[in-house]
């Protein structure tokens, strides 16, 4: 089994000299995979004293950030995750406020400060908006992480000028830190730290190492002989262990499940029955079976005898149908019937009667611009959905693409998928070169990280490709491994002199097969739009030279005259 992150806790809280306690913490470790994929989430939040239910706005943003936040799917990143969940708590407190009678005067509505912190895998996220403060606590150094959003007006008067429920917009703040063994992460209200000094803050996190309960507390009771006149809170995390595991994922089917039999024909397997073999290579073995319990074909995928003892392999099989029942979109490859209990290692996918775009193109070689627009589309609307869960596809080419009996075009194969949410819980680093090279964008070649932008990329290659059955490039983008070497290339036009293909259309796929990111369309929908309705720019500009149209025809006819010259001046 490997090491699990394995955290310390602390907390204390008083409401001091005020009435009411308005602050408010608590915090979610979760365990097993959740932890891994999701990591220990840890919240405060602090009322405004001129508001008679700011409690209420505490007590709504902490338990609804960390119940929410562990609910999130775990494809999203910790920032897009925490982010999406504190939007949504600030719309309601913020709602709150304009439907109740402190609708003109926010100062007494359903307003707090929220301060987040996150530790996964070897990582820690503080998610902040107001005065309440995240510090860190390492080699007897305590640095704060957080700013205050505080405006002041004067030497001794400042407000928020930034809080949950003030406003229907919030700006959230994010800040990523690598975390050690050892460090210790210390949550307040600022009725503490405004009363307590850092040296008296290092000492009682290390005089009470073995109870940071104790510690949060004597912080609490220090800061108000000090003079504080506020709430106080207090929350302490100390990481005692950071995980060993490389790929936490899926490492508990991979370690629990033994691996299948050779199947064949009318085996009964795992509540399965096997019709035939699909496909078989050195990767894996491919199957078509019947689910017993609901009489559907499905597609069972097992891994190959020689590849048994990588477990990166073993991953990114699983991935597959881990990435398929996240996400639901017509345009995607679905899983097989909901999950339930299995006594072997491999994939279930739903079984799609059509045959794959290559085969297709093989049947139609020359595809009109109307069916590339259809195809085009239906691969973006797929894209889209992955996209909208932080997963890029990155392997986007014509056998990876199935066109089912009723033409619909499903996105299959996610062995080279990236996810935001895995990538992170991971100390590996994305695979350097994750798809296939005619249809990779250029910045893999860099050694760079993807983004959705190099899917666009890819899907550009690919409607070039079916128009033209060529690449913008030649082959020439595999080969160059330096910047400098891939602003060389040249563009090749995909018009052509025997096929109807209007010059904007051109200038389209140009755009979306830019070799720099920042110059291609930002959306895919951008590109889509562009790729039916002519853009205006693109109608203004001249009909490419024929040496970027086609090269080989000019370097022809170039050599066609020359010769003729040569003819001409041996005559004489």
């Amino acid at each position: 089994m490997t090491q699990p992150l394995t955290l310390s806790t602390g907390r204390y809280a008083s409401k001091g000299t005020k009435p009411i306690q308005q602050d408010f913490s608590a915090c979610v470790v979760p365990k097993g995979a959740t932890l891994d994929m999701k990591g220990a989430a840890f919240a405060i939040a602090d009322g405004i004293s001129s508001s008679d239910v700011s409690q209420i706005a505490s007590e709504t943003a902490v338990t609804s950030f960390l119940e929410d936040y562990v609910c999130t799917s775990e494809a999203w990143s910790v920032r897009t995750a925490a982010e999406r969940v504190l939007l949504a708590t600030n719309s309601w407190l913020y709602s709150q406020t304009r439907n109740g009678p402190s609708r003109y005067d926010p100062n007494r509505g359903y307003v707090c400060t929220f301060s987040g912190l996150i530790i996964k895998a070897s990582t820690a996220h503080v998610i902040h908006v107001g005065d309440s403060r995240v510090y860190r606590l390492r080699d007897k150094a305590l640095e704060q992480l957080t700013h205050d959003h505080r405006l002041w007006a004067s030497e001794t008067e400042s407000y928020l000028s930034r809080a949950l429920g003030v406003n229907d917009q919030l700006e959230i703040d994010h800040r990523a830190e690598t975390v050690r063994q050892g460090d210790v992460f210390f949550l307040s209200t600022d009725g503490v730290h405004e009363h307590c000094k850092t040296k008296q803050i290092i000492e009682a996190v290390d005089r009470y190492a073995d109870d940071l309960d104790q510690a949060a507390e004597h912080l609490v009771e220090l800061a108000l002989e000090q003079g504080s006149d506020d709430n106080l809170t207090v929350q302490i995390v100390r990481v005692d262990a950071l995980p060993e595991s490389d790929r936490p994922a899926l490492d508990h089917q991979i370690e629990n499940l033994p691996f299948p039999p050779m199947l064949e024909p009318r085996n009964e397997f795992d509540g399965h029955t096997i019709l035939r073999e699909l496909h078989s290579n050195s990767r894996s073995h491919v199957y078509l079976a019947v689910d017993n319990a609901s009489d559907t074909q499905v597609v069972l995928k097992t891994p190959s005898i020689d590849l048994r003892d990588d477990p990166q392999y073993l991953e990114g099989l699983l991935m597959e149908e881990w990435i398929a029942r996240r996400v639901n979109s017509a345009h995607v490859m679905k899983a097989g019937l909901p999950d339930r209990p299995r006594h072997y290692l491999y994939t279930a996918m739903e079984y799609i009667e059509g045959q794959t775009l290559r085969q297709w193109l093989n049947d139609n070689p020359e595809p009109d611009l109307e069916t590339v627009r259809g195809i085009v589309e239906q691969v973006a609307r797929g894209l889209y959905a992955l996209h909208r869960m932080e997963i890029l596809h990155q392997d986007i080419r014509p056998e990876n693409l199935m066109l089912d009996n009723q033409g619909t075009v499903k996105i299959i194969d996610f062995g080279a998928a990236q996810v935001a949410g895995i990538l992170e819980a991971s100390e590996l680093g994305p695979t350097e070169f994750p798809g296939t090279a005619l249809f990779m964008a250029p910045e893999y070649f860099l050694g760079e990280t993807g983004t959705t932008r190099s899917d666009l990329f890819s899907l550009g290659v690919l409607a070039y490709h079916l128009l033209s059955g060529d690449f913008p490039y030649g082959t020439g983008m595999a080969k160059c491994r330096t910047a400098t070497a891939q602003r060389r290339l040249i563009y090749q036009s995909v018009l052509d002199d025997d096929r109807e293909i209007p010059s904007w259309i051109d200038q389209t796929l140009r755009k979306a097969v830019q070799v720099n990111p920042e110059k291609r369309y930002q959306e895919l929908s951008e590109f889509i739009h562009d790729l039916r309705h002519p853009n205006p720019e693109f109608l203004s500009q001249t009909r490419p030279p024929l040496l970027e149209r086609n090269p080989v025809a000019f370097w022809q006819g170039v050599s066609a005259i020359l010769a003729a010259i040569v003819v001409f001046l041996l005559a004489r």
